[in-house]
């Protein structure tokens, strides 16, 4: 009998269509050919952990196996995930006055040392490997930085970390503008590079360190720009990379090809080094905020959203 059979196709048809939308809905894909060199057929969104605030500023940690390290800013704390533990707390928000930290962006040093900009600090700060906790710069010509938010070292050594002024009430404000800066963290000098942002965000190197990408993460802007890296390490020749059209961009990285990411409302945008965009990778929270290359061989993408931390393998390596 054919019953069965006239039964059983609509099920299938049925099934199969509610697959190709689930599978659809993970990303959104500009360019097939270029989407496809960069996340695999068999590359899913994972969700590693919940419960945050709002996750912020991952950073992989190499050392003990691998780990990585990310903000959970609302609550003034420091998480840690490994594949081995899970989720743990890194560092716990002090039980007085946890307003006043706030930790936001985190990266690390030649040496293996967190460096985490204190949006509500108003300090950049390093941890050493015992655990001290040093200040590195909370002032520029004797006045508070704004909110320092996010940080990217250069393999000199050098500092560059974005202020803008959001994570401040307007009467605190002591800096007249938002600045991108440099800090030479062995002599303390503390160099102002860039000053027509409106709110300087993330930023991010280019394999080489030969350009310099920073978000401006205002609702006037809400583009990337990039620069020239210059020999004394100064920036030059600003121009626009792309723009987020889906709420702002945050956190940006590249890989090793000349790829830029950038965090968004929808999840994260891939653009081609000629700021073309390639496609999005869709992430169910409300905002992604920030992003990071890890694992042995930096193919992971993490990736933290409003309350979560995501992963996804992919086919690319980022850069470091």
């Amino acid at each position: 009998m054919n019953t069965k059979t006239i039964i059983c196709l609509p099920v299938s048809l049925l099934l199969l269509s509610q697959l190709t939308a689930l599978v659809a809905a993970d990303f959104d894909i500009k360019n097939q050919v270029e989407f496809k060199k960069i996340v695999p057929a068999n590359s899913r969104l994972e969700k590693l952990a919940g419960g945050m605030k709002f996750a912020e500023g991952p950073v992989w940690i190499p050392a003990d196996g691998g780990y990585l390290i990310f903000s959970d800013l609302f609550n003034s704390e420091l998480k840690k995930w490994s594949s081995k533990a899970g989720l743990t707390s890194f560092r716990e928000p002090p039980k007085k006055v946890a307003e006043l930290y706030n930790y936001n962006g985190n990266t690390a040093d030649a040496e293996g040392r967190l460096l985490t900009g204190g949006h509500g600090e108003r300090r950049i700060t390093r941890t050493e490997k015992n655990g001290t906790i040093v200040t590195l710069v909370e002032r520029f010509n004797g006045k508070k930085l704004n909110s320092p938010n996010d940080v990217a070292v250069k393999s000199d050594g050098m500092i560059y970390f974005t202020d803008p002024d959001y994570g401040i009430k307007p009467e605190q404000k002591e800096q007249p503008g938002n600045y991108v800066y440099r800090l030479n963290p062995k002599t303390g000098e503390l160099a102002p590079l860039v000053k027509d942002f409106v709110q300087p965000n993330g930023l991010c190197f280019s394999a080489g360190e030969k350009k310099l990408y920073i978000a401006d993460s205002s609702f006037e802007k809400h583009h990337i720009r990039v620069f020239d890296v210059q020999p004394d390490g100064t920036l030059a020749n600003s121009k626009i990379f792309c723009t987020i059209e889906e709420g702002l961009p945050d956190g940006i990285r590249c890989d090793v090809e000349g790829r830029l990411y950038s965090s968004s409302q929808v999840g994260i945008q891939i653009f081609g080094r000629d700021g073309t965009l390639i496609g999005k990778i869709l992430v169910p929270e409300k905002a992604t905020a920030n992003l990071s290359f890890g694992d042995s061989d930096y193919k992971t993408l993490y990736i933290t959203a409003t309350t979560s931390l995501y992963s996804i393998r992919l086919g690319v390596v980022g850069a470091r």
